[in-house]
This record gives C-alpha cells, structure tokens and sequence, in this order.
C-alpha cells in the first residue's frame, strides 16, 4: 500500500535512491547457493518435518493400536458397501497383529476421532502468545523449544496409552500445545530474513518441510508398526525431534545482524531489503486494528476452509485406506504419504514461480495470492468430489487424492504467506491469529469424519468427501472478494514514515543533482 508520500513498502525502493543500490542492482545481491538464509529454510525444512512426523504418526499407528477398528458396531447399523480385496490380495480387514508384549485396544471410531483431534485443543491455545512473543523476542527459542517439547512429550506416549484413554488425550494435547508455537516462530524470523522478493520461494521451502514430513512419516509409520510394533514409532520420532533441536539452537540466529556466519554482503542486502518493518515489534500491538482488518478476516476464513479438507485426509486418510480400500498397513502408510509428496513438490515449485512473477511485475502480489489460491483450493475440491465417485477402484482413488493434495500446495504461496505481505512486522502474531482459527478444523474435521463413518461405508465417506470440497470452495471464493496483498495502514509506523520521506528526499537530491549535471554538459555537447 502506498504511503502518503508516494513510496510503498511492497514494492523495490526507486532506482536513484543512495540506500536502495543493494536491493536493485543485481550484482550486489548475493547468491542464495550456500547463503545463510538458504540454511535458515533448510533448517526450518528439517524441523516441520519431523514436526509433521510427531504429528500424524498416531494416525497411523491408531489402525495397529487397535484389536478392531469399531468392535462393537450399533445394532441399528449394518457395515455394507464395503469394497472388496485389492486383486491378488491376501489382505483383511481382521485386526492388525502386533509383536508379542505390545498392547492394542478396544477403541471404536468415534473414540479414534477423539484421540486424533485431541493434538489441536492444546495447538488452539499457544499460537497467539506464541506469535507475540517471538515477534517481540525473536523466533528461534520458541521454534526450538515449540519441536524439543513435543519430541519429549511423544517419547511418553506408549505409556500413557497404557495408563488409559484420558491419560493419552491429554498428552496429545500437552504435544499440540508445545507444538502451536513453532508456524508462528517461523514467520517472526521471516519478517527478519526473508528479502520481499524472495518471501515465496523461502517461505515455502522451509514450511514445504511439513508435507515432505507426513510423506516420509506416514509409509515409515507402517513399516516400523509392522516389524517392531507401534511403541517404536513414538520413540524414534521423539527422538529425531530431540536431536533436530540440538543442530538449531547451535546455528541458528534471530536476525542476520547477530548471525555467526552470515557474509557482510549478504547481512547488508537482508537489512537494506527488509527495512524498518523487519524490527520487533516491541511490547504493544494494533490488536483492535487487526480484528477490524478485512484482509486479514479474509486468509482467517480461507485458512480454516483450506485447513478442513487438509486436516480430514492427514488424519484419516490412513483409516479410509483401511476401512474402504483394505490396504495392508505398510501399503497403507505409503499410498497415504503419496499425496504429501506431490504437495511438497508443488509448493516448492510454486513458490519460485510466484516469485518469479512478482519481481517480472507480471502480476501484482495481490493477483498472485488470490491466483494461487484459486488454482490450489479449486482444484483440490474438484479432485475430493471426483475420490467420492471412483467407489472401490483402488487405481482412481489413490491417484485424485494425489492430485487433490498436491495442486492443492499451491496455496503455499497464496493464502498461507499472506500474512507477512499485509503486515510483515506483526506477521508473527498474525499467523498464530489466523493459525488459532485455522486450527478449530483440525479438531473438528476428526470428530466429525467419525460420525459420518461410524458405519464405514462408501457412502459415509462420501459426505466427508463432499463437506471438505463444499468447504472449500467456499474459501476459496472468499478470498478472491476480500483478500489482499499490500501493507495495511495500521502495519504503517510513524518510524516508516520517516524513512520514507527520507528514502523520497534523497531520491529527489540526487534527481536535482543529476539534472544540474546534465544542464552544464549539454553546453559541451553542442560545441561539439
């Protein structure tokens, strides 16, 4: 949004301005190879990996955990429609057998649903706080400590499985609550790092690490449920969360300006490029300004929209291959994880590209969080409605989840960044406001998938199918009328009006300057 002197944050800083050379000339703008700023998104990648694995590991787990998916089906209720084997297969639906010595339990679905949305009553509580703090104090602690605790807590959860089902209700919910800081952490220390015309590409590399996280977690899952027993799963995730925490808290700095190992070419580009904006945000907030802010109503919605049919196929998915497609739990994890593959891979790819046209000016950054989003949510629910009708074809199921899943990531670079675009030195707090709406369908979408398939039927899953999709587009929708992709007024300090008008007085100085230089030449020129 331009500011009443002409000059916009959003936008590259005008080419005669003394301070603006680092950020236009593009032999002073160092090269993301091996720079710290790469590192940080590498980093950051590792870490919502195995954030995402502490996460959905339990979904599938749950299907080893228990001696029969719903034990004890209500009278009234038949199980029909159920698909038949996979061609050539020897697969049941039986209870899946475990290791001697390891426990299972007589959880029905709708106890299941419980349990895998119990994560996001603790997730709801810490993203707010969470997006204040590190944007006041800087992100790394919060990050670190947000995976270190959710790491340690997971490492307890064979125990509390046995202690009872309240007992492991509330340790998920303890993980989630330490887990709620980390997204918000992610974001302060972009508004620090991530130059305006990088934002995409960075912040969906380092954030992809969640999808990459669930595609690797999911098949492993299933691989070590099978061969050492579900109990193993919590331990080793818990433990690579531990050792990841050591690696970041030894590298990793809250602003380049205190980085070890950052070069002084690359520290000057991030604190010219970033400006004023990137600066904490001290002690008080805009809060009112923000609640009253339409383009932020507009990514709370969106999110949440995005976020139903995000969080109904992460957790589960794993029981629909079960229950309806009859997969053995090792194919089960991996065709569950091949949606968050293609994810990855395209929100990856899309955040190149959207920067891309950012910076060619093809699009303004508003058409391009509005495009992305379109294309993402769109076809997304498309793909899910078109899953409802493939009925038992194993072959079309498996490839529109895919595809569902994965033109869905573009929204990666759309609705999901937006936040540090309409306020970057508040986007910390910002994202844990928007994440704290969008995390109420993570804890609904379970409970409300048990209730539709409390028969498991293709027809129940039918309605879960059609919900997510209506959802979405309802989002997606949304978000085209209302949503935006420039700085708002209350985001504007007094100290970057200053900076402005002293950006706009030095740009005009050297105008007059080169004006006087080319009125005492011209007198050559002519002689000549």
């Amino acid at each position: 949004m331009p500011l009443p002197n002409g000059y916009s944050i959003n936008s590259a800083p005008l080419e005669e301005s003394e301070d603006s050379k680092p950020l236009i000339e593009e032999e002073a703008v160092p090269p993301q190879c091996c720079s710290a700023r790469l590192n940080l998104a590498l980093l950051m990648f590792f870490g919502f990996s195995v954030v995402y694995g502490l996460r959905v590991n339990l979904s599938v787990a749950m299907v080893a955990m228990v001696n029969n998916t719903d034990p004890e089906p209500a009278q009234n209720h038949s199980i029909i429609n159920a698909c038949p084997l996979p061609a050539g297969s020897g697969n049941t639906s039986d209870a899946f057998q475990q290791p001697v010595g390891i426990p299972q339990y007589p959880w029905d679905s709708e106890t299941q649903g419980w349990l895998l949305g119990a994560f996001f009553f603790g997730y709801l509580c810490t993203q707010i706080p969470g997006g204040y703090l590190s944007g006041h104090f800087g992100g790394t602690i919060f990050l670190g400590l947000g995976v270190l605790g959710t790491a340690a807590l997971t490492l307890l959860t064979p125990l509390a499985a046995n202690m009872g089902l309240y007992w492991l209700f509330a340790l998920r919910a303890l993980e989630g609550f330490g887990e709620g800081v980390t997204f918000p952490a992610m974001m302060s220390m972009w508004a620090r790092w991530a130059p305006p015309l990088e934002r995409s590409r960075l912040m969906t590399l380092s954030g992809s690490g969640a999808n990459f996280g669930a595609f690797v977690a999911l098949p492993l899952t299933g691989y070590i449920c099978q061969t050492l027993g579900w109990p193993a799963v919590f331990y080793l995730c818990g433990g690579t969360g531990c050792l990841w925490a050591i690696v970041w808290f030894a590298f990793v700095s809250d602003d380049p300006r205190s980085h070890r190992g950052i070069s002084e070419q690359e520290r000057n580009y991030i604190i010219n490029s970033v400006g004023t904006q990137g600066t904490a945000h001290g002690w008080s907030v805009p809060l009112l300004p923000m609640l009253l802010s339409v383009p932020l109503w507009a990514i709370i919605v969106t999110q949440m929209c995005s976020n139903w049919s995000y969080y109904t196929l992460l957790t589960s998915l794993p029981t629909y291959m079960n229950d309806i497609m009859h997969f053995d739990i090792k194919l089960n994890g991996f065709l569950s994880a091949l949606p968050y593959l293609g994810a990855w891979l395209f929100s990856v790819l899309s955040g190149f590209t959207a920067d891309s046209l950012i910076e060619r000016k093809v699009f303004s950054i508003t058409v391009v969080r509005k495009l992305y989003t379109l294309i993402g949510m769109l076809s997304a629910a498309a793909f899910l409605i078109a899953v409802s009708y493939a009925g038992c074809s194993h072959i079309l199921t498996v490839t529109f989840l895919t595809l569902s899943t994965t033109i869905g990531g573009s929204t990666a670079s759309g609705v999901f960044i937006n936040q540090i675009d309409i306020a970057p030195r508040y986007a910390g707090i910002l994202l844990g406001i928007t994440n704290t709406f969008g995390t109420i369908p993570g804890v609904m979408a379970p409970i409300a998938t048990g209730y539709f398939t409390v028969d498991r039927t293709l027809a129940g899953w039918r309605k879960v199918f059609w919900v997510a999709a209506g959802i979405n587009v309802g989002g997606a929708l949304f978000y085209t009328l209302f949503g935006s992709g420039e700085i708002q007024p209350w985001a504007i300090t007094e100290e970057d009006r200053e900076e402005a008008e002293k950006d706009r007085s030095r740009s005009n100085s050297r105008e007059y300057s080169d004006n006087d230089i080319r009125q005492t030449e011209v007198p050559n020129v002519v002689q000549l």
